[in-house]
């Protein structure tokens, strides 16, 4: 029991902790930047689903984006919309904004590829409603396709809470960014912000309508020998959800998401053909979703060895106040005020929607068609 008390301890902390460090001391790719390279034309692609209420300030914010107009397309691709966003978005159609409407809801991967077909730039650029994109962002963004080796640009999420304050997700999406930070110098990201990113049109060329466009993007470039990478000067703004309910909602829908994505296209798992890609796979991902299930075996080795050592009674101790504040940060919303309450809380949440998506997915639940999440 002794050796599964502590290889448990060490798989919980593996994805989240030991594998930066290890991305840390892998070489670093090397850049093949050319510094005269023109403004590529580019198309934005903002797929919508009755989003009557958010798509006109969506449509303003991309108005403004500092790009010259006559190498910037947009395109909206509507999944279906059966609200008044598609005569919204008709209404800009004097400022050069297209509609492009999916033949049938089949969800926001089908929709994307129905506008991929209309798009006529050499760089295809993707974001969601939800994400208010930086003036300066395109610029930023089409500079670092400069590098032959690069496929795809993700941008680094900027987390807004309803009142202002950094929340649970905050802390989380900064650390999530600097990991893809380390995976970006490495072998490249192994997944994209699905809000706001962009790709080079050959990576596009083979869509997956079944599987999430940020993995598959991703995917894409490593079979072409190109790498997806992160650029700090790409920012996507976006605020929390609305509720947590909502948010958890969000989790498990992303997680069985990606779940299907792996099980569409294994071979992203195999070191002999995709190299450290897969091992970036694997650690990113795989033994992330992995973790809620180190945590309880983790729990139930330590009960069981109670008696043998102090080592295990301060562990227990340790696991019983961590999950006492996630169950305070639940019943005392306002707790969620204190950091660490709020830090713990939605790592439990996190883990929680983790292993409920595992039990769906293999319970046969899938995932297409798509509910944008209301913030």
């Amino acid at each position: 029991m002794e050796p599964l008390f502590y290889a448990t301890a060490l798989l919980c902390c593996y994805s989240y902790f030991l594998y930066p460090l290890v991305l840390r001391l892998l070489p670093r790719r090397s850049a093949n930047q050319s510094s005269d390279q023109a403004l590529p034309r580019l198309s934005l692609i903002i797929t919508v689903h009755n989003e009557s209420a958010r798509i006109r300030a969506k449509l303003q914010n991309t108005l403004e984006i500092d790009y010259p107009a006559e190498l910037l397309e947009i395109i909206v691709a509507s999944d279906g919309s059966t609200d008044d966003t598609e005569a919204i978005v008709a209404g800009f159609a004097d400022r050069g904004v297209r509609l492009v409407r999916a033949d049938a809801r089949k969800g926001k991967e089908y929709a994307q590829f129905c506008a991929i077909r209309e798009a006529s730039g050499e760089i295809l650029v993707f974001s969601d409603v939800a994400t208010q994109i930086p003036s300066e962002s395109l610029q930023v963004l089409a500079k670092e396709f400069s590098d032959a080796c690069v496929g795809a640009v993700s941008s680094e999420d900027r987390f807004i809470s309803q009142d202002g304050s950094v929340a649970g997700e905050g802390a989380y999406v900064k650390y999530e960014m600097w990991l893809r930070r380390l995976e970006s110098a490495r072998a490249g990201l192994v997944g994209l912000s699905g809000s706001f990113f962009a790709a080079r049109r050959c990576v596009c060329a083979d869509w997956d309508t079944s599987s999430p466009s940020d993995f598959n993007t991703a995917l894409n470039c490593a079979r072409l020998g190109l790498v997806a990478v992160s650029s700090p000067g790409v920012v996507g703004v976006y605020s929390d959800i609305a509720n947590s309910a909502g948010e958890y909602a969000r989790k498990v829908r992303t997680v069985i998401r990606g779940m299907t994505a792996l099980s569409r296209h294994p071979e992203a798992l195999n070191p002999v053909r995709m190299g450290q890609f897969a091992f970036q796979v694997w650690s990113h991902k795989v033994m992330r979703w992995a973790v809620p299930w180190f945590m309880l075996t983790f729990l139930v080795v330590t009960v069981l060895l109670q008696g043998h050592g102090p080592v295990f009674r301060v562990a227990l101790a340790l696991q019983g106040a961590f999950y006492l504040l996630a169950l305070v940060g639940w019943v005392a919303p306002k707790m969620r005020g204190i950091p660490i309450v709020r830090i713990i809380f939605f790592f439990v949440q996190t883990n929680l929607a983790l292993a409920h998506a595992a039990i769906l997915f293999l319970a046969g639940r899938r995932m297409t068609v798509w509910e944008p999440s209301k913030r």
